[in-house]
């Protein structure tokens, strides 16, 4: 076995400045133009002291004007606004559950789609107290999804996937009335709370923020989850690469890129199609290589393998390879920038849905009943593609790294079981994991996720803070681009439990595997929200009381927000290493970094110092530990 080293973020560096470089030579641009551009930032925007919901304004907070024309004080403008930003978040990660619902309807045993985790199906099925004996599995997928889309507009009632949480936890969200209706229902709330003339209370503000993240983690974005795997497969450990070095300059290079596995699984499909492999070479090139980028690429990296060339801000990375065939996009995250980026070379950018419709790109409208032929044509564009290389423009940075991925809460289940000698029954159990935690052999967990942001060095704050935290004993559980970094570097190869603590690094032995574990894309946070459930089930304690906290300390997005309030509201602590727009108002800052501590016994911490950062959740950790007496 070769020697192991991590990537360091200095090595990252270098290889996008040579890309910017290989860029410069046909006048592209790249945000870290763009950043400076727009440097420095609107302070009344940074703060949430401005207010544009009505036209009478804009208005904006000063001393000298402490309230806008309608009499709303910082407190109420600050709070609307962060209730708009989590309302955002919740209806774009939940409209990704419901168009993976509405796939599910359209899964045929013949079809484009298929159900290929049955088991799982009947297992959800039953947990909603629906009849599953001697049903056709197609029948049952069909009746399930018609189900799971009335979860968002359902007139009475709260989420159906509340009750795996504990009883206690589950009291807690009744008590404080944020338990959340519909999905649908709670976005229309928020806008209405904060449209001209209603809600300027900032407890009101923030308790409807819980609840509208809430009914993103434990509605929309766990339907997109749970029938996901029930389409596509639940992931299991699987073996894959990361980081630019992926491209192939030999092979047609597709890059899928968002957040929707409905797509990217078929342009896979046809990809590994013996006709599609034959045209590639009949085109001059030797096959055709899937990467990823984003969420869709830890969705198809999880459940099939495909390498994965780069989070958020290496987007733009992947055209100035010079490699890139086509890059294929479905929704969220994507730069409207490769438009104009990807034909300053070859490079053909493919839009998708209507809901990510962008300038300079070729539109493929996909949608279930159409994906083969939608996917097959946008493969064939591609490989014809691949003869408009110019190859004094191809540069492939040549660093990737190993990376064992697919940590779903039924394969840690399963991984865990070998850590101890405990009876277990054959569905196993996280007994194995609370052992390692009550003896102290793991110290806590920290669940790892968000964005990159120009705000902050990108990966730094990722990568440095879980090498602090394995070192210590704590394992990390990482999803969206927080997971990509982790991979990119090399902190999911198996090898770097050598970076770990002695009791971690027994566990990374034992187990077999890497001291940070890929749980999957940012909706799959929701698979988190089950296994501290479960924990907590399992060591007869509170969420609130495991050690346990989250951290996003490279966030940028609406989605990231309300993230982090259901979270929060689940009753987990959170970390953040790039300020919230709440600073304006002392009441609001209060309340979500202590106030809502007494609702649901928990709270953000801010911290820009990634050493401090990482200090204040070991600290917690203990603090935990030392209350639980383990």
């Amino acid at each position: 076995m070769s020697e192991f080293k991590l990537t360091s973020v200095e090595e990252f560096e270098q290889a996008t400045n040579e890309l910017l470089e290989n860029g410069a030579k046909v006048g592209a641009d790249a945000w870290q133009f763009r950043v400076k551009n727009q440097t420095p930032h609107c302070k009344f925007g940074e703060q949430g002291t401005c207010c544009r919901i009505c036209t009478m304004g804009p208005c904006r907070i000063t001393p000298k004007a402490p309230r806008g024309i309608c009499g709303c004080d910082v407190h109420g403008i600050v709070g609307r606004n962060f209730l708009r930003f989590t309302a955002g978040g919740s209806a774009t990660h939940s409209d990704h559950g419901r168009e993976i619902c509405h796939t599910l309807h359209e899964a045929d045993p013949n079809g484009n789609y298929k159900v290929k985790d049955p088991e799982k199906l009947i297992r959800i099925a039953k947990e909603w107290g629906v009849e599953t004996e001697g049903k056709d599995i197609y029948d049952l997928a069909h009746e399930m999804s018609e189900l799971a889309l009335l979860e968002y507009g359902k007139p009475f009632g709260t989420q159906r996937f509340l009750k795996r949480a504990p009883q206690h936890t589950q009291e807690i969200w009744e008590r404080e009335e944020i338990a959340p209706r519909a999905i649908d229902r709670e976005v229309a709330c928020s806008l209405h709370m904060t449209h001209m003339g209603c809600s300027s209370l900032p407890e009101a503000l923030v308790r409807q923020s819980l609840r509208s993240g809430l009914s993103d983690g434990w509605g929309g974005s766990m339907m997109g989850t749970e029938f996901s795997d029930v389409l596509f497969g639940t992931p299991k450990p699987i073996e894959t690469e990361a980081n630019l070095g992926v491209m192939k300059e030999d092979e047609v290079n597709i890059i899928v890129h968002g957040h929707d596995p409905s797509l990217s699984e078929m342009i896979c499909e046809y990809a590994d199609d013996p006709e599609m492999i034959a045209y590639a070479k009949e085109m001059g090139a030797k096959g055709i290589n899937v990467a990823g980028v984003c969420c869709t690429s830890n969705e198809v990296a999880m459940r099939r393998g495909v390498p994965m060339a780069g989070n958020f801000l290496q987007q733009e990375n992947v055209v100035l390879t010079g490699a890139c065939e086509a890059i294929v996009v479905d929704v969220q995250c994507i730069f409207p920038a490769l438009g104009p980026l990807s034909k300053c070379f070859h490079t053909k950018f493919v839009t998708t849905s209507p809901i990510a419709q962008m300038p300079d790109a070729e539109y493929i409208r996909f949608n279930a009943k159409t994906a083969g032929e939608n996917a097959k044509a946008i493969v064939k564009m591609a490989i014809e593609n691949f003869k408009n290389r110019k190859p004094e423009l191809v540069h492939i940075p040549h660093m990737k790294q190993k990376a064992t991925v697919g940590y779903s809460f039924e394969s840690i289940i399963k991984t865990l079981d070998k850590v101890t000698n405990s009876q277990v029954d054959q569905t196993g159990t996280l007994m194995p994991l609370w052992q390692c935690v009550a003896s102290g052999v793991i110290r806590g967990a920290v669940a790892m996720v968000g964005c990159n942001n120009p705000k902050v060095r990108p990966d730094t704050a990722h990568i440095e803070l879980m090498k602090k935290l394995i070192a210590h004993d704590v394992i990390i559980v990482a999803s969206g681009c927080s997971a990509q970094a982790a991979a990119r570097a090399g902190l999911m190869d198996k090898r770097a439990k050598d970076l770990c603590g002695a009791g971690l690094k027994r566990v990374c032995e034992l187990a077999d595997i890497p001291p940070v574990l890929h749980m999957g894309s940012c909706v799959d946070i929701s698979r988190m929200m089950v296994l501290v459930a479960e924990l907590a089930k399992i060591g007869n304690v509170n969420i609130s009381q495991l050690p346990v906290v989250g951290c996003a300390p490279e966030w940028m997005s609406e989605k990231a927000v309300s993230i982090g309030n259901y979270v929060v509201a689940t009753g987990i602590d959170t970390y953040l290493g790039v300020e919230p727009y709440v600073s304006g108002s002392t009441e609001v800052t209060g309340l979500l970094t202590n106030g809502v501590r007494d609702w649901v016994e928990a709270a953000y911490t801010v911290e820009k110092d990634i050493d401090k950062l990482g200090d204040a959740m070991l600290a917690r950790i203990e603090e935990k530990r030392a209350a639980l007496g383990v």
